[in-house]
């Protein structure tokens, strides 16, 4: 049975009906969503794997940081970037910790149907949720209980668009009482990844900081679709954004070093392109050339005002383009 920690509404969340009456009201609007996410993802499907690979990490960084800041957690993107490759900022562990979850079921891993797994219940893994939030949930056959009632619900939706069902999988979370209270992080998780079952290009569909606006959202089941569908759009056309950005820094910096005898600075590019932050090691393995002359390049790249270092180390140094 689902908890009735929602406020009231009028109308009972967890039935399709509300939400059925509301994408009709809001069809233009699920027109719109539909169409810039559309086009994000056929620029997704524009670039080479390792650009698009590159793109989808940059997206998740994105998308995490506004996640956390709605939950109150203030993570830069560049942070959690670094400690996903062991160049840690001694940020808080916690909250670099569910970062660390988000990021990675963002990225693909965990089975929807299996919340327990895809929460990290079953075993305590380096990139599951704080441990702090293990007393403050249901266990045992409470969340079990919850967790069939959340997902028998969702299977009830079939006439509701997967874009549209994004409020309505945030409310009915909260009502099943599946994570603590306050934790938005992990139903916005749940609810991107689910958008985009289906998509070839997209493992989630990113909201971005407009998403700030609506992951937390209330009121009754027309102005939440209301919202979440102005966020959709906006969100999409952000994540596209992000990619354009990226793809014409490529093309300055192709043309900034076209001056370099050989084709290394173009391959040291081309890595860049391909990750959100890049460690002379990684540029090294991937463009195929010695560490001395990865260092050497990023370091020209850098003084051409092309990419900055980040972690401001002599040792262990990470670099991301200046777009």
């Amino acid at each position: 049975m689902m908890s009735k920690r929602e406020p009231a509404t009028g109308a009972n969340l967890a039935d399709a009906g509300p939400w059925l009456a509301a994408q009709a009201r809001h069809v233009h609007m699920l027109a719109e969503a539909a169409r810039e996410v559309g086009r994000l993802e056929a620029s997704l499907n524009a670039l080479s794997l390792p650009e698009a690979e590159g793109a989808r990490q940059r997206l998740a960084l994105v998308e995490v940081e506004a996640m956390l800041w709605a939950q109150g957690l203030v993570l830069k993107r560049e942070e959690i970037g670094r400690d996903l490759l062991n160049a840690r900022a001694g940020s808080d562990p916690e909250a670099m910790r569910l970062a660390r979850w988000a990021v990675r079921r963002l990225e693909g891993q965990g089975s929807l149907t299996n919340l327990p797994a895809f929460l990290g219940l079953h075993h305590r893994e380096a990139s599951g949720p704080p441990s702090s939030n293990i007393a403050l949930r249901l266990q045992g056959h409470a969340f079990d209980a919850a967790a069939g009632a959340f997902i028998s619900a969702v299977e009830g939706w079939k006439e509701l668009h997967p874009l549209a069902r994004g409020p309505a999988l945030l409310a009915v979370w909260r009502m099943a009482e599946l994570s603590p209270a306050g934790n938005v992080v992990e139903p916005a998780v749940w609810s991107a990844r689910h958008m985009a079952v289906g998509a070839e290009a997209l493992h989630f569909v990113p909201l971005g900081q407009p998403g700030r606006r609506i992951w937390t959202g209330h009121g009754p089941a027309e102005d939440r679709l209301a919202a979440h569908l102005a966020a959709l759009s906006a969100g999409a056309q952000e994540a596209r954004a992000v990619i354009m950005r990226v793809s014409d820094w490529a093309g300055r910096a192709m043309a900034a070093t076209a001056w370099i005898k050989g084709d290394n600075a173009a391959k040291v590019v081309e890595a860049l392109t391909a990750r959100p932050l890049l460690s002379a090691m990684e540029a090294e393995t991937m463009a195929g050339i010695s560490r001395p002359t990865a260092e050497r390049m990023l370091n020209r790249l850098t003084d051409l005002g092309l990419v900055r270092e980040v972690t401001g180390h002599r040792r262990f140094r990470l670099w991301t383009i200046s777009a």
